[in-house]
């Protein structure tokens, strides 16, 4: 079993920024792959980015440049920093951890909102 935390969602103008963290805990050691995916009013949840465990990094055409994924090992957290934020990316933005044995087991966090006015 996989606990994810989230924090640092809220509201931000256009053009801002925020960070999200999750923090991980119970079977880290299994985790293959965490990531950020976020859901928006009516729409499906999509992904945004993903960080295997050998550092490698993954993100959505609608957030490259902007949007940077990465986790510090020691506290067992992944961070999505994103800048110039634009009223699309408004959404509940889950943390997701990918454990990859006989089959896939996707854990995932409460969700945190991001609401970005114009």
């Amino acid at each position: 079993q996989v606990r994810l935390v989230e924090s640092g969602g809220g509201l931000v103008q256009a053009g801002g920024s925020l960070r999200l963290s999750c923090a991980a805990s119970g079977s880290i050691f299994s985790i293959n792959s965490m990531g950020w995916y976020r859901q928006a009013p009516g729409k499906e949840r999509e992904l945004v980015a993903t960080i295997p465990s050998d550092g490698s990094t993954n993100y959505a055409d609608s957030v490259k440049g902007r949007f940077t994924i990465s986790r510090d090992n020691a506290k067992n957290t992944v961070y999505l920093q994103m800048n110039s934020l634009k009223p699309e990316d408004t959404a509940v933005y889950y943390c997701n951890a990918r454990i990859l044995l006989r089959r896939t087991y996707d854990y995932w966090g409460q969700g945190t909102q991001v609401t970005v006015s114009s």
